[in-house]
């Protein structure tokens, strides 16, 4: 891969980008900077890693599958047809470049810009004018080095992957994956959230699927049982980490109620919403003692309200950007279910990702109630996640963290991405972390032992991370 290089026209984006002053920079570029990535959590998808194909398109790359692109695109008024349609992958690019031009202040602008420059050493500014030279020189460093998912992670600096699986995918592909002798790591996360929506309509196919690896699922027992049994096949292949995706957290079903809800969804059967979140409260806490057992590490995504337009959810289906932010998280639930894991000594290691930014401070305290001598930040913050991994959004987070728990136990960036170039928003978060921390060195609000500070900037890059979820620091 290329180093960075001049063009005729060179972008906005200087060294000392989001750092506002000296001492920022220093706890950059002394200590952020050449940390190496834990990338705990994304969607990256496992077979082109073991495929390792080289790529031939940037704007296959750029917009074969983002939906944060395609919700800018859209925001515009471009034509679906050119944003997920059969129109060319010229027609595409020059579409997005054209939008990002006048996208000021979007973190997509910084993001698409910094990948441009750290993987293409192409320093043109993006907009409708530049595409097709953009392009042009992208495309013919895609060649000229044939690149390919392997030399982006590795070029990234990226340690480990974790990837988000649903419960009964195929794990012989990090089998794989781990005898290519890759200077990375890639292991699965656990994602059951296929079998807690009882209430859809392929919920018993589901089942099905889950039965043909685990035998016969007849009643909440045998459902149990199978979870459990492809736990144990997950972790067998390295799993230590969990994700489950709640809009809400919910009120938990007693057993016998959660067992009639089950039995009826198996069998086709109509079932109620009410009952169809109550099932969801039980599942949840299940998985999370179940975890606890098997000190697995639980991520848990609250807060997005999914799906709201149905017309293009039929055509596109989901996670092609018509999700929101959902108002009600169920705070009281979570307090409850917190509470009921902690009196029953199983509630594991959990990082809760919260997507409504007006309830950070409540998470935060209600955090604070359950954390023990057990590991240092044993309930996790976790980082500005979707909608907020934004400047606006993390530095609100790094704020509120701050002031409601200790920054120095805070598991740092992830990509939640499903790109191989979103690396750069590790950077992009290590220049905002510096630059907070940074301003408040220079104002006299901590200490300015800049030594001190960057050991901790270390760890929330890195070390904080690798020490949490178990795994050396390789």
């Amino acid at each position: 891969m290329p180093k960075k290089r001049s063009n005729k026209t060179m972008s906005y984006l200087k060294r000392n980008f989001l750092l506002s002053n000296q001492t920022a920079e220093r706890l950059y570029f002394d200590y952020a900077e050449g940390m190496p990535i834990f990338d705990y959590h994304c969607h990256l998808p496992e077979k082109e890693i073991l495929e390792n194909k080289p790529f031939d398109d940037i704007a296959k790359i750029w917009l074969g599958g983002d939906h944060y692109k395609w919700r800018l695109m859209r925001n515009y008024g471009v034509d679906e047809d050119c944003i997920t349609g059969n129109r060319s992958w010229a027609e595409k690019f020059e579409a997005y470049c054209r939008v990002l031009g006048t996208a000021y202040g979007n973190p997509l602008t910084h993001w698409s810009q910094t990948e441009l420059e750290t993987y293409f050493g192409c320093t043109l500014e993006i907009n409708g004018k530049n595409a097709e030279a953009i392009r042009t020189q992208c495309n013919a460093c895609l060649k000229e080095h044939q690149v390919t998912p392997q030399m982006l992670i590795e070029q990234s600096g990226v340690k480990r992957v974790f990837t988000t699986n649903e419960i009964f995918d195929d794990l012989s592909t990090f089998e794989a994956i781990a005898k290519k002798g890759y200077a990375f790591k890639v292991t699965p996360a656990f994602r059951a959230d296929k079998i807690m929506n009882a209430e859809a309509e392929a919920y018993p196919s589901y089942i099905d699927r889950l039965a043909g690896l685990c035998g016969e699922i007849a009643n909440l027992d045998d459902l149990e049982r199978a979870v459990e049994q492809r736990l144990k096949a997950f972790i067998a292949v390295g799993t230590c980490a969990s994700d489950t995706a709640l809009e809400s957290v919910y009120p938990i079903a007693d057993r016998a109620e959660a067992d009639r809800i089950f039995r009826a969804a198996r069998e086709g059967k109509g079932i109620s919403a009410d009952e169809a979140c109550r099932f969801k409260g039980y599942f949840t806490y299940f998985l999370l003692g179940l975890y606890a057992k098997y000190d697995i590490r639980s991520e848990l995504h609250i807060g997005a309200m999914r799906n709201n337009n149905t017309r293009m959810l039929e055509k596109l289906g989901l996670d092609t950007g018509y999700d929101s932010i959902a108002q009600d998280i169920g705070i009281k639930e979570l307090s409850r279910l917190l509470d009921r894991l902690e009196r029953e000594g199983r509630l594991p290691k959990m990082v809760i990702f919260n997507l409504n930014p007006a309830m950070n401070t409540e998470i935060l305290t209600l955090l604070g109630c359950f954390q023990s001598g057990e590991a240092k930040g044993k309930l996790q913050y976790g980082a500005a996640w979707w909608f907020l991994d934004n400047k606006e959004g993390m530095e609100k987070h790094l704020r509120d963290l701050t002031s409601l728990g200790h920054l120095a136990t805070f598991l740092g960036m992830l990509t939640d991405s499903r790109s191989f170039l979103s690396y750069p928003r590790h950077g992009y978060f290590r220049r905002i972390l510096c630059n907070f921390l940074g301003t408040l060195m220079e104002n006299g609000e901590m200490t300015a032992d800049i030594q001190a500070v960057g050991e901790v900037v270390k760890d929330i890059c890195y070390r904080n991370a690798t020490e949490w979820f178990g795994v050396e620091k390789s």
